[in-house]
């Protein structure tokens, strides 16, 4: 077994955790389990009100990262003027392609989604998965864009909101 280089997180550090969006790394501790000493990440993910614990060394393998820089941001909203692509395959194959680009973790992809997935008020109603997947990319998405600019949740909400509601105009 190789041993991978840790990241260099810190408690206080927010970071992305690819099937849970946005958590803040509380602590770094070390436990026993099944008889093997281990460092791990305590990271918290406030608005889920869940606490995850993750092997130091198996952060980066997972694909854990930090967050965007601010310039990942600006293309992702970016990406959210632009034109929908909407595929003509089945709906189960295109909602698990959807799933698979949020649980990935990457915003540009996270950003596809929402722009993909986002209907203006004039346009057909979205059905229950459809909507189910657009709301967990709009929040992933938001979530991160709030982190990284500084803002609220409900300030980072406005700002993809504008830009959504832009892109129709």
């Amino acid at each position: 077994m190789t041993k991978l280089k840790k990241p260099e997180f810190r408690p206080n550090d927010f970071v992305v955790y690819p099937a849970h969006g946005v958590g803040k790394i509380i602590s770094i501790e070390e436990q026993q389990i099944a008889g093997i000493q281990l460092e791990l990440f305590v990271i918290s993910f406030e608005k889920d009100k869940m606490t995850l614990r993750v092997p130091t060394h198996k952060a980066t393998e997972i694909g854990m990262r930090a967050l965007s820089a601010p310039d990942v941001v600006t293309k992702a909203l970016d990406t959210l003027k632009g034109k929908a692509k909407v595929k003509r395959a089945m709906w189960s194959r295109r909602a698990q392609e959807y799933e698979q680009k949020i649980n990935s973790g990457d915003l540009l992809s996270i950003a596809e989604v929402v722009r993909d997935l986002h209907r203006a008020d004039d346009q057909r109603e979205q059905s229950y998965s459809e909507r189910q997947l657009y709301e967990a990319a709009l929040e992933r998405l938001t979530r991160e864009v709030a982190a990284v600019s500084g803002v609220d949740e409900a300030g980072a909400a406005k700002q993809v909101d504008s830009v959504l509601v832009g892109r129709a105009a």
